[in-house]
């Protein structure tokens, strides 16, 4: 299937407006998080997660206001349960003791707040900080070695390191981008908001592993081809495969968007955010970023004939080498 026919889009010619782009995506999503920080859940921060349901549909803000009058303000999260029920879910953080006194005691305010729609207590869970503190470092130790993975695995593929960095550098700025949103909007991230950022690893780095796979094969086919024809005609030629992969997931993150509810809503966000990012960097940055380095900082600023043909050269010696 083509929906683009013969494209010829110079986007090495746009390279640098690209590059400077995802530069002010990356250093500003890491000021963002570094300066305000993320609103972690209780899985990494420690607290007491119960979950009441009335018969009746009651008001977030008429909820909020009853238990904030008996010192208590735990955040709430509602959704519809099964029989036509509204489920609520309060979260307080706390040692063990302290959420017990606080969970008995929501329950009691919300019985006398309600007393013709009397709350039933349905789950109540503790996470000890100590556990939040362990999930954190995992999380962190998790990101980070799938980075350092994918870095290993491309340097191999394409026989070139830069290549592994660069897109490990164009991920990372798709996963900060997306994490920066949750930092500016003060939503809760917890471990399906952890997944969803290594699900945008890993859909940005095929699209990207697609483009560069394609620019070694027309380095060896398209021999009398300059290095920007190179990086063109590559981008061109995946840019409808690029497309039909990514509309197909976007489909499916905003038909759960819309539709899947608040436990899904924020993972929707999340992925629909990313597959934007991931697609713009693996398209527009991934490539000009290698441009720039064979080209720009190889030391062949002459022009881009001598560096094509030097990157070829080089190619086809490891090619041969490996056979």
């Amino acid at each position: 299937m083509e929906f683009l026919q013969k494209t010829n889009i110079d986007f090495v010619g746009f390279r640098r407006v690209s590059i400077a782009i995802s530069l002010f995506i990356l250093i500003g999503g890491i000021s963002t998080i570094l300066l305000k920080g993320f609103n972690y859940s209780i899985e990494f921060t420690g607290g007491t997660l119960v979950q009441v349901a009335f018969d009746k549909p009651v008001d977030v803000a008429q909820l909020r206001a009853a238990l904030k009058a008996q010192g208590l303000s735990p955040e709430i999260q509602s959704a519809t349960a099964p029989g036509g029920k509204v489920s609520y879910t309060l979260r307080e953080k706390g040692d063990e003791k302290a959420m017990e006194d606080a969970s008995s005691r929501t329950m009691s305010v919300l019985k006398a707040a309600f007393p013709d729609n009397p709350p039933t207590l349905e789950k109540k869970d503790f996470v000890g900080p100590v556990v939040g503190k362990d999930l954190k470092r995992r999380t962190y130790w998790a990101i980070f070695l799938s980075l350092l993975g994918i870095v290993a695995y491309v340097a191999f593929r394409f026989s070139n390191p830069v290549w592994g960095i660069v897109g490990v550098l164009e991920l990372f700025h798709d996963v900060v981008g997306t994490a920066a949103i949750f930092s500016i909007m003060g939503m809760e991230v917890d471990l399906l908001i952890v997944t969803a950022l290594l699900t945008i690893a890993g859909y940005s780095i095929n699209d990207t592993i697609i483009i560069f796979d394609r620019m070694r094969e027309n380095l060896r086919i398209k021999r009398g081809a300059s290095f920007k024809e190179i990086v063109n005609s590559s981008i061109n030629e995946t840019l409808t495969r690029t497309i039909i992969t990514v509309l197909t997931v976007q489909t499916v993150c905003v038909v759960l968007l819309i539709f899947g509810g608040p436990v899904l809503r924020h993972f929707s966000l999340a992925m629909v955010i990313g597959n934007f990012l991931g697609t713009y960097s693996s398209i527009a940055a991934a490539a000009a970023l290698i441009y720039e380095w064979e080209v720009q900082m190889g030391g062949k600023k002459a022009g881009d004939e001598p560096a094509a043909a030097a990157i070829k050269v080089k190619a086809l010696k490891k090619q041969r080498g490996n056979a």
